[in-house]
This record gives C-alpha cells, structure tokens and sequence, in this order.
C-alpha cells in the first residue's frame, strides 16, 4: 500500500441529495489508512442565486490551491455549474468509465467494459441559439483542435495502458467542417501511436453496434453532446445513471493533468432528497478515480472493487432493487473495503 500522507481535496456540495453523498464519501475516507483533509466549498442554488460569482470564485481559489476537487450534483437554473466550472478551470476532456456490475438488474445482457473519452468544451453546447422571427431558431456548433487533440492524447495514452484500441466517433460525413476538424486531429494523434489500433465510427451506427455488441468497444473518444448522449447510454445498459463517475481534467501544453474535478453521473434527485434512499455507488467511484489520479493506486482499486462487491454482494440501495439506505450502503462498502485492505497487508 501507499505510505499514508495528508491529502487534500477541495469538496464542491451542491442541491438535492449532495450532503448525503458526501456524507457517504466521508464514511468510507475515515476506513481509508490514509489521512483526508476535505476543503469544503457550497455551489448550492441558494448559495449561487446571492452570490454566484463569490462560489464560483471560491471553488476556482480551492481547486487551483489543492488541484484535485470532488464535486456532487448542483441545479442548473440560469447556468449550468457543470459548464461555467469546466470553463474556469480550463478541463477540456471527461472520462466516464462504464461496465457491467453482475448481479444488478439490466435490460441488457451484453458486458460492457468502456471508456467513455468526450470533449468537454465546444459543440452544440458552445452555444444557446437564437431565435429567427418567430418560426425558426439557429446556434452555432464549435469543434477546436487544442481540445480534440488533448482529448485524443488521453484516449492513446488510456489504450497504452488498457492494451486496447481506439474508436473515434462522430457524424463526419454529414457534419464534414466540425466533426472533419475532429476526426483529422485524431487521426493525427493516432500516428504517433502506431501499435494502437485506430477507427473512426459514425456515432449513430456505433450506438447501434453497441447495443448489439458492448464487448466490441473499449475506448471511444468523440465531440462534447455525442460523448453525454453516450455516457448516459452506457450507464442505462448497465442498469442506473447512479453507476457512473467522471473525470474532468485540464492539461498543460505537455499533456499533463494540471487540475482535476471529479463527480457522479447521476442527479440532484430532490424528490428523495433528506430521506436516506440516494444510491452513492457513482460518489464513491468518483472518489475512487480522485484517490488513483492522486498516485493512490492500490486504496482507488480497493475502493473500486469494494463498491462492486457489495453492488454484487445483492446489498445495494432500492434503485436497485436492494433494501439498504444510503449509509447503510456506505457502511456495507466500509466493510468490503476492510476486508480488501486487511488481504492486502497480508500479502504485502
């Protein structure tokens, strides 16, 4: 195991059901034999509709001084913090990792092992459009270079380690200009990583083929809206929107992680908010992905998989089809943890 060491992490808490994911974080940071400073900043509505510029700001002083943030779902109202957050810090690629957890219920019976590599900026998001006289409307689509190409680097340098390939994924024969300018960089990057298999995949047959076949696609990395369409795909085959966790990260002109910001998929949930029923399966792997990004390695991969053995464990929240509350999850996943920590000592 790592030599424990203070870690500090800027703590983001937001709407609806924020505190009791944190809450849950924290239980598990306290079974961790490592010491945990949290640096608290509120990014709720009530804070943000009386001073949005003071949270902003201060999310952007705690990230910048302890570089890794753990943020939980806030309301978008007038903005949404996702997006003025992402353009702050400057994070121009999300990673989403997805896969099959045995034994939760789905619709689908393909696994599904994928990493989701999406452009954090541009696309149709880039803009809210206008309306034209009273029967038309227009907004303009962004496709830049500096962050499809850091995006690309991400993807390679994931699939060096993963020894798997690449899918590139957009409508490029329609969209020729934007998602053209998309593909050409990452074919560009793909030379430089000659023994990695590169395709490019027009994004609505790679839906259906991963549908059909999930086990075919490992790595796809493609444009802002094409990789949240295809996020929240993968989490519903696997069977929640509350089984994902994200990775938001900002790189310097080297391509390394300067800042990083990670959070769960899932929503504000306020009709079951205060009422101990959220599901912190996606905080945790969050925390997870923040405790590797750290150089954590062996407590990330111990947490990992002390989530997925409750979840196959049949002890899981009632989204699920479990009976457990949100901290009874949490202490269930304290226990698993405990025990992968104990083996590994052993071991060690």
């Amino acid at each position: 195991m790592s030599t424990p060491k203070v870690l500090e992490v800027a703590e983001f808490h937001g709407d609806g059901i924020s505190h009791e994911l944190s809450r849950s974080v924290h239980a598990v940071a306290a079974a961790l034999p490592l010491e945990l400073r949290f640096h608290p900043v509120d990014l709720s509505l009530e804070r943000r509709r009386h001073d949005a510029e003071g949270a902003y700001r201060d999310a952007e002083a705690a990230i910048r001084k302890h570089a890794v943030a753990l943020k939980y779902p806030t309301t978008t109202e007038r903005e949404s913090p996702n997006k003025v957050l992402r353009e702050r810090f400057d994070f121009t690629v999300i990673h989403r990792p997805v896969s099959t957890i045995p034994g939760v219920p789905t619709r689908h019976s393909g696994l599904v092992d994928l990493h989701v590599i999406r452009v954090a900026v541009g696309g149709t998001y880039e803009d809210a459009g206008r309306r034209v006289g009273s029967d038309a409307a227009v907004s303009i689509r962004l496709i830049e270079r500096r962050p499809s190409r850091q995006a690309a680097e991400f993807a390679f340098r994931l699939a060096q380690r993963l020894g798997c390939g690449v899918t590139s994924s957009s409508k490029y024969t329609i969209q020729r200009a934007t998602d053209g300018l998309f593909e050409e960089v990452v074919e560009e990057v793909a030379q430089r990583y000659p023994r990695i298999h590169h395709h490019a995949e027009l994004f609505d047959a790679m839906l259906a083929k991963l549908i059909m076949r999930p086990e075919d696609f490992r790595i796809v990395v493609c444009p802002n809206e094409y990789g949240d369409f295809l996020s929240d795909a993968a989490c519903g085959i696997v069977g929640s929107v509350a089984l994902g966790a994200s990775a938001n990260y900002a790189f310097n002109d080297a391509g390394d992680a300067t800042l990083a910001m990670f959070d769960p998929v899932g929503g504000t949930a306020p009709d079951i908010a205060g009422n101990g029923l959220a599901n912190p399966s996606g905080s945790l792997w969050a925390f997870a992905m923040l405790l590797q990004h750290c150089g954590h390695l062996e407590l990330g991969q111990a947490l990992n998989d002390a989530v997925r053995q409750t979840l196959q464990s049949g002890r899981r929240t009632r989204d699920l089809g479990g009976a457990l509350g949100t901290d009874e999850f949490a202490a269930a996943v304290c226990e698993a943890l405990g025990g992968k920590l104990e083996a590994s000592v052993s071991r060690g």
